[in-house]
C-alpha cells in the first residue's frame, strides 16, 4: 500500500505541475501590452536551460523576439531549434514506460511535423525583413526537404507548402530571376488558388520570363481581366513596388478533444484584428489597399494534427493494453493493489497539450505600387472593417532600396 501512495502522490504532484500553456499566457499578455522586456527576459531562460521542452521554449522565444522586432537574435534562435528538431530523438526507458503508463507529457517534447517546417518559414521571413535573400532561399529549401523526407519516412503526403513557394517567387524576382520566379509561383498557384492576388503575380513573372505560350495557356486558366493581362505585359518604367507581409493574430492551442483527455484538439484563438488596410500617410491621391491571406497557420496546423490522429489513437490503445497487463501482474501477487494500481494509471492518462503558441493565425500579403508614395500607414480593420490598432506607418523615404517589409499585429 505504501509504494501505492507513493506512486499515487508523485502522479498528483505530475499534474499539479505549471504545463507549458499556462507558462506562456501572462508573457504573451505582457508582449500584447508591449512588454517586450520582461517578457523576453523569462523566455530567454526557459530557451538557453535544458529541459525536455527546450525545443518549445526556443519556438517560443525566437517568435517573441520578431514579434518585438529582433530579427537578426531571433533567426539565431530559429536556427537553433532547428538543430535541436534534427537531433536524433533520445527517450530514456523509464520516461518512455512513464509515458506509456501515465501520460505522453512526460516525454521529452519533439515537435509536431507542422512545427519543425514551420521554424525555417519564419527564420525565411526574417532573412527577407533583413534583406539577406540568399539565407530567406536557404530556408525555403529546408521547408521543401523536410516535406519531401516526411512523406518518404511515413509513406503518406504531407501539405505542399504554398506559401514555401510564394516566398521561393518573392526571392527570385528580387534578383530579377523572372524564369524561376514563374516556376515558383505556378507551384504556389496550383498548390492553393484561393489567394488570388498569386495569378497576377505569376503571369507577371512568366512574362517577363519570355515564357509567351506559357502565358497565353494560363490566361485561359486563371481568367484575369483586361486590366491584369495588361499589368502583366506592361510593368511600369521605374516602379517601386513594396510588399507587404502581414501576421495576423495568434495560432491555435491544443485541448482535450471533446472532453477525451487522452488526445489532443487544436481550436483557433479568437482576434480582433482580421486584416490590415494600407493607406498614403502623405500626398494625393487617396490610396487604399487591404491584405489578402495567402496562408493560414492555423488551419495547416489542425490539418497536421488531425492527419496524426490515427497514429496517437494507436499509441494509446497500445498504452491501454500495457497498463492491462502491468496491472494484472500486480493483481496475481496482491489483488487489490493491482486494482488501485489500474485505477490510478487509468485516471492518469493525458495527451499531450504542448504546442507553439506564439506562431500567427494567418499570414496576409499586400502589393502596391508605391513609386509616387513616401510614407504608408498601416491600421488593423476588425471583422466589420472597423479600425481595431494602429500598427504605424513606413518610411519609404529611409530606405529606398529596401522592398518588402514585415506587420505584426496582436489583438
Amino acid at each position: 500500500m505504501i509504494k501505492c501512495l507513493l506512486l499515487a502522490v508523485g502522479i498528483l504532484s505530475l499534474m499539479a505541475c505549471a504545463t507549458h500553456q499556462n507558462k506562456m499566457i501572462p508573457l504573451q499578455s505582457e508582449i500584447v501590452g508591449g512588454q517586450c522586456a520582461p517578457a523576453l527576459e523569462k523566455l530567454q531562460k526557459l530557451a538557453e536551460e535544458q529541459s525536455d521542452d527546450q525545443l518549445l521554449y526556443l519556438m517560443e522565444y525566437a517568435s517573441a523576439l520578431q514579434i518585438c522586432r529582433d530579427y537578426k537574435l531571433s533567426t539565431q534562435f530559429f536556427l537553433q531549434a532547428d538543430k535541436l528538431a534534427e537531433q536524433q530523438d533520445y527517450t530514456s526507458i523509464s520516461r518512455s514506460l512513464g509515458a506509456t503508463l501515465l501520460n505522453e507529457q512526460m516525454i521529452q517534447y519533439k515537435g509536431d511535423k507542422f512545427e519543425k517546417l514551420f521554424i525555417n518559414a519564419m527564420a525565411a521571413i526574417n532573412f527577407i525583413e533583413m534583406n539577406d535573400y540568399e539565407n530567406a532561399m536557404v530556408e525555403v529549401r529546408r521547408i521543401n526537404e523536410k516535406t519531401r523526407r516526411f512523406a518518404e519516412d511515413e509513406k503518406r503526403s504531407f501539405e505542399l507548402n504554398s506559401f514555401a513557394s510564394y516566398l521561393a517567387g518573392l526571392i527570385y524576382e528580387q534578383s530579377n530571376n523572372w524564369d524561376d520566379a514563374c516556376i515558383a509561383y505556378k507551384d504556389s498557384y496550383n498548390i492553393d488558388a484561393s489567394y488570388r492576388a498569386v495569378s497576377s503575380d505569376m503571369l507577371t513573372a512568366c512574362w517577363r520570363a519570355k515564357r509567351f505560350d506559357e502565358f497565353s495557356t494560363l490566361v485561359k486558366k486563371v481568367n484575369p481581366s483586361n486590366e491584369e493581362i495588361e499589368n502583366a505585359k506592361r510593368p511600369k518604367k521605374n516602379k517601386r513596388e513594396i510588399v507587404i507581409i502581414y501576421l495576423q493574430g495568434w495560432g491555435p492551442k491544443k485541448t482535450d478533444r471533446r472532453g477525451d483527455t487522452e488526445f489532443p484538439l487544436l481550436q483557433g484563438t479568437p482576434s480582433v484584428t482580421k486584416r490590415i488596410a494600407v493607406t498614403n500617410a502623405i500626398g494625393s491621391p487617396p490610396f487604399f489597399r487591404e491584405s489578402q491571406t495567402i496562408y493560414s497557420v492555423e488551419k495547416a496546423a489542425i490539418d497536421t494534427l488531425e492527419a496524426d490522429y490515427a497514429y496517437l489513437s494507436a499509441r494509446r490503445f497500445g498504452a491501454r493494453v500495457a497498463k492491462e497487463v502491468v496491472a494484472d501482474q500486480i493483481r496475481q501477487k496482491d489483488k487489490a493493489l493491482g486494482d488501485i494500481a489500474w485505477v490510478i494509471m487509468v485516471a492518469a492518462e493525458r495527451a499531450d497539450l504542448r504546442n507553439w503558441s506564439f506562431l500567427p493565425e494567418t499570414i496576409q500579403l499586400v502589393r502596391l505600387d508605391a513609386t509616387d508614395m513616401t510614407s504608408l500607414k498601416i491600421e488593423g480593420r476588425d471583422f466589420s472593417g472597423n479600425v481595431s490598432e494602429d500598427l504605424g506607418t513606413i518610411d519609404l523615404s529611409t530606405n529606398p532600396n529596401k522592398r518588402i517589409f514585415l506587420i505584426r499585429s496582436l489583438k
